[in-house]
């Protein structure tokens, strides 16, 4: 909102109107808002979530300190993402597509997460929304998210013309010549490590022959339903400690803020010979939303935890991640980036999948883990919840900088 006033305001020649049209300006006022609303709305909303008894359901799984936890206020997602949309609100053009795509994968996941605390909070019904409602409800909005990428003229990606090249005019007046390029509709996507490093989900139907592209979208949007379902559960399971969920997820933010910029700049993208995606510039206002809201929740959601995020935030985050990640075609690098994330969800996995093995087989379930997800299994051995919840921090920024590595190692 605050983008059109002050264009408005600089076709008035209002002198530092002009302030606004720079991206890192928008992006920096952002991150300051966000952290604000998130520490003062935050503590507001605490206590009201207090006055209102609603509290953490805790399960008896056997752990240290874990009914110390009980009656701690929950459903504090409500805080990121409202600490996520006034900045978003304010400093973004709304009618940009890849903003309102954010805007709607936000709100969407948000509403699943709050139906699944609500059913477990005022129901008091421990398991929440049954697990088909949460899976038809991702399958949803990757539906919405696919279709958007595939019927709007404004979605496209700035591809090179082989052989073809055009001369460039410098600055300094030198002309140079570079390979001539198009904008188009595509399905193709940049793989990590290697030098000519894109992939068309269309180039799985070859077999179809010229009519390949025609349904290569379907495999797109199978693979844009599967990663936003995996990345969300993925963040979901993974908020079991105070911060985890929280800092891994603003550390990741802060690797797709660069991606995000890097993406949108002409030069940048020429030069890591990385996608250019046009028009996606205000993805990096929103991510830095993303940032400043996470960091402001971890102020009250670091141990000893004040507020718990439930399933509002923890669906809400991970689902932010993956179609960020699938707007600017970097979703391959998911398995790097959101390594913890992945961790978490094939620990769970190998453990059920373990024990109903072993218990057909020898008629007793054994374990591979003391207990899934993976930080439990840690806090059985005896670690205590702020050491794991570090460790796991540093092993997101390790991944952090290996993501960041692979614009240059190819």
């Amino acid at each position: 909102m605050l983008y059109y006033l002050f264009e408005y305001l600089e076709k008035m020649n209002v002198p530092g109107a002009g302030v606004f049209q720079y991206i890192t300006f928008r992006a920096g006022m952002a991150v300051i808002v966000a952290l604000l609303t998130g520490t003062i709305f935050g503590k507001l909303a605490i206590g009201m979530l207090q006055r209102q008894q609603i509290g953490e359901v805790v399960r008896d799984l056997g752990l240290e300190g874990q009914y110390a936890k009980k009656g701690t206020p929950t459903m504090g997602g409500v805080i990121i993402i409202g600490s996520i949309l006034i900045p978003v609100l304010l400093f973004t053009k709304l009618d940009n597509i890849y903003i309102i795509l954010m805007i709607v994968s936000t709100l969407w996941l948000g509403a699943i997460g709050f139906i699944d605390d609500y059913i477990k909070v005022f129901k008091k019904d421990k398991e929440g929304l049954a697990g088909r409602f949460k899976i038809a409800g991702q399958i949803g909005i990757g539906l919405i998210v696919a279709i958007t990428l595939f019927s709007s003229g404004d979605v496209v990606v700035r591809e090179k013309i082989a052989g073809e090249t055009v001369i460039v005019q410098l600055d300094n007046g030198e002309q140079v010549e570079r390979p001539a390029t198009q904008e188009v509709k595509s399905t193709v996507t940049n793989v990590p490590f290697l030098k000519n490093h894109q992939f068309d989900y269309s180039s799985v139907l070859w077999f179809l022959g010229d009519q390949a592209k025609k349904w290569g979208w379907l495999i797109f949007a199978a693979a844009v339903i599967f990663i936003i379902t995996a990345v969300s559960n993925g963040a979901n399971i993974t908020d079991g400690l105070d911060g985890l969920a929280t800092g891994t997820s603003a550390i990741i933010g802060v690797t797709l803020g660069i991606f995000a910029y890097l993406s949108s700049n002409v030069i940048y993208a020429d030069y890591l010979n990385i996608m250019y995606i046009p028009h996606s510039e205000e993805l990096v206002v929103f991510m830095a939303a993303f940032i400043g809201a996470t960091v402001g929740f971890l102020w009250y959601n670091s141990f000893p935890a004040q507020v718990f995020m439930g399933d509002t935030g923890s669906l809400t985050l991970g689902g932010i991640i993956a179609v960020f990640a699938i707007l600017l075609r970097i979703e391959l690098l998911i398995p790097i980036l959101c390594g913890v994330f992945l961790v978490e969800n094939l620990s769970v996995m190998i453990q059920v999948s373990w024990f109903k093995y072993t218990k057909k087989k020898y008629g007793e379930g054994r374990r591979v883990f003391k207990m899934a997800p993976l930080h439990h299994h840690y806090q059985k051995i005896g670690y205590t919840e702020s050491k794991i919840v570090t460790r796991f921090w540093i092993i997101g920024i390790i991944l952090a900088v290996l993501t960041i590595v692979t614009l240059k190692v190819r």
